[in-house]
């Protein structure tokens, strides 16, 4: 039997007795004559005293610490200085110029201070930025997409492409400019089937643009097949190339997935320029023929059998420009309006759930093996309509039209734009390629211009533009799952 002495001492025990004898003592006194520390402390908050209780709502943020974060800020700042220093002092700082009898050393500190204290600013101030406004930035980093953009944006801009070669003031170079951005925007979306839903990085995309693009040429040159024939055809065996990608890469996630597609993409390029009787090697295949409008072709002669005599128009080379921009637009659309509809399709979901978690997903019973090679085709089948577009455009397609530029270039159209989000790809392409032509004429500061814009964007917006990385179907707070879902004997 226990003794009573040890009962006392066990911590979080208190004796019957006493604790009925403090009960009655402190019954019908005020809070401030109670016995206790417990009771003072809340008499002293009551009076305002030295411990008031904390306001509701209230907690203590990183502006209640500027020391900690001043220091901090410092000396990430003076970190990034002494980098710079590092950098500019051998590539700015030293210059070589011709002088009497060779080359003369010049020293520009001046230029490497000011370049060493902007990168000093620029990191104090950032830093100090992401500590004292970390609850802004973790909003700004919601997923959830604001209402008005969708209603209203979107259709704003499909209004705007579809009434673009009417409008006043656009010409020969501003359609040449919105066939390309289309074509990006095509090709951003394609992949974002891959990347943005399935959650598969994919560094070689650029493999089945060029196959979409080679098996036009070929086809058309070859067999003498029309582009409206050979079009379904390239899509097709593009298709057929991603199974074939996806099939070894099937266990692989991550930097091993992307090191393998990447690979792919090399592999590709590589056998265009070394198999020189079948692709023409680094030369490229030239006369590729041009797509007709239901057997009208677009030429200056004015015959029956052209666009314009068949019409009665005047002949105008920009009829072949305006018909190719709504042919990308429409493929485009295409594109999107598939994926929408997929998105809400059991296969959308089992995307998904495969981009969340791949292993919960496979206990749920989906078939990963099918998910992912679904995915791979039909971002490749995009790929390959956009290729072949390409081709019947540009009438010459060569090797170099294909290197791994092009595919980081739609990579960072999907990232910027936001991961699943068929919005921001568009408006990302719209910025990036767009942006590319702008600054064309400022060939030395173009790629800086746009290497500051995406870090800007990353720092402000990591996860894109628009991000709507969140399941398309979701069960809410209050509702349960029915057990009639679940089959005797089946769950």
């Amino acid at each position: 039997m226990r003794s009573r002495r040890y009962e006392r001492q066990r911590p979080g025990r208190r004796h019957p007795g006493r604790r009925g004898r403090a009960g009655r003592r402190g019954h019908g006194r005020p809070a401030s004559r109670r016995r206790g520390p417990s009771g003072r402390r809340r008499a002293r908050a009551g009076r305002g005293g030295r411990h008031p209780a904390p306001a509701a709502g209230a907690r203590a943020g990183p502006a209640a610490r500027p020391a900690p974060a001043l220091g901090a800020a410092l000396r990430e700042a003076v970190l990034a200085a002494l980098v710079a220093l590092g950098l500019f002092l051998p590539l700015v700082g030293l210059r070589t110029e011709p002088g009497e009898g060779g080359l003369v050393l010049r020293t520009r500190w001046a230029d490497v201070a000011i370049l060493v204290a902007l990168a000093f600013a620029g990191r104090f101030l950032l830093a100090l930025w992401h500590r004292r406004h970390r609850s802004a930035a973790q909003r700004a980093w919601s997923p959830r997409l604001p209402s008005w953009i969708g209603r209203v944006v979107a259709p704003l801009l499909l209004l705007l492409g579809l009434a673009l070669p009417f409008l006043p003031g656009v010409g020969r170079y501003e359609l040449d400019l919105a066939v390309l951005v289309a074509t990006y925007v095509m090709l951003g979306w394609g992949l974002n089937i891959v990347v943005g839903l399935a959650g598969l990085l994919d560094l070689g995309y650029v493999a089945f643009y060029a196959v979409g693009a080679y098996a036009y040429a070929l086809l058309a040159l070859n067999l003498g097949l029309s582009f409206w024939i050979c079009l379904p055809l390239a899509g097709i065996l593009a298709a057929f190339w991603g199974v074939i990608l996806g099939f070894p890469v099937l266990r692989l996630r991550g930097d091993y997935l992307a090191i393998v597609t990447l690979a792919f993409g090399e592999i590709i390029r590589i056998v265009l320029i070394n198999w020189v009787s079948l692709t023409g090697g680094p030369n490229g295949l030239s006369g590729i023929p041009r797509p007709t409008f239901f057997g009208l072709e677009f030429g200056m002669g004015g015959g029956p059998d052209t666009f314009a005599g068949y019409f009665g128009l005047t002949p105008s080379p920009l009829h072949r420009v305006i018909f190719l921009y709504y042919l990308i637009l429409a493929l485009a659309l295409l594109t999107n309006w598939v994926t929408l509809r997929l998105r809400r399709q059991p296969l959308g979901r089992a995307w998904e759930a495969l981009r969340e978690d791949e292993i919960a997903a496979r206990a749920l019973g989906i078939n990963i093996t099918t998910t992912k090679l679904t995915a791979f085709a039909l971002g490749a089948m995009f790929g390959g309509f956009a290729g072949a577009f390409f081709a019947t455009r540009q009438a010459f397609i060569s090797p170099e039209s294909f290197t791994f530029i092009e595919s980081a270039i739609i990579l960072a159209i999907v990232v910027l734009g936001g991961l699943g989000s068929q919005l921001g790809v568009a408006i990302a392409a719209l910025v990036m390629i767009g942006g590319f032509e702008v600054f064309r004429d400022l060939q030395e500061w173009r790629m800086l211009v746009f290497g500051v814009a995406m870090v800007t964007i990353m720092v402000w917006r990591p996860r894109g533009l628009i991000s709507t990385r969140r399941p398309t179907v979701s069960l809410g707070k209050a509702r349960a799952i029915s057990g009639d879902l679940v089959g005797e004997g089946r769950g």
